[in-house]
């Protein structure tokens, strides 16, 4: 079981590290959810403004914390370029990831957390067809393990709430996020 689970990662990375431009934007429903300070936010706090979303989970044992501390690093990276960007992180665990579980997780990557929100509030069917209809992109948990599968891409979301790209967490892509974040201001 452990053998399929792993193969099931590793095509959902594969498939994900394949991903380039989006051919459109599309236009993502109202969201609203509990914050790591245990506070209501969503697309209401997001109108108007640029931002990155991703998917983790705090108990995640392969991707999640390359891929949190890479945003963390392209967090630094845009106040260094004076950029106005909201970092949001959507948990893909919600009846492990409560506001303080991603509280203490946050603080692991940083110090900051003044445009980073992480999110939960929700149960696992709301975070899959959530992921699927707003991102287009697959989050399962299987019943015999405490992983998740799940994207590891970095989304680009326009003023508009549009998804306009995605990008792989990796730090080699950070040139092209801020260069496609200069052109949506």
């Amino acid at each position: 079981m452990k053998k399929t689970l792993l193969l099931l990662i590793f095509c959902c990375l594969l498939l994900s590290a394949c991903n380039g431009n989006k051919e459109a934007a599309f236009q993502m429903e109202p969201f609203s959810y509990t914050n790591q300070n245990g506070q209501s936010f969503g697309s209401e706090n997001l109108k108007g403004k640029v931002w990155i979303a991703n998917f983790i989970f705090t108990n995640c044992d392969t991707v999640c914390p390359p891929m949190t501390a890479n945003m963390a690093a392209l967090q630094k990276e845009l106040k260094n370029q004076n950029l106005d960007v909201e970092l949001v992180s959507f948990s893909v665990d919600p009846t492990i990831d409560t506001p303080d579980v991603l509280k203490k997780y946050m603080d692991k990557f940083t110090t900051n957390s003044s445009n980073w929100h992480m999110l939960t509030g929700y149960n696992q069917a709301e975070i899959e067809a959530f992921a699927r209809e707003e991102f287009q992109t697959l989050i399962q948990k299987p019943s015999s393990s405490d992983q998740v599968i799940h994207s590891t891409s970095f989304y680009l979301i326009n003023q508009q709430g549009e998804v306009v790209n995605s990008y792989g967490f990796q730090q080699s892509h950070f040139e092209e996020i801020v260069a496609a974040i200069r052109e949506l201001n």
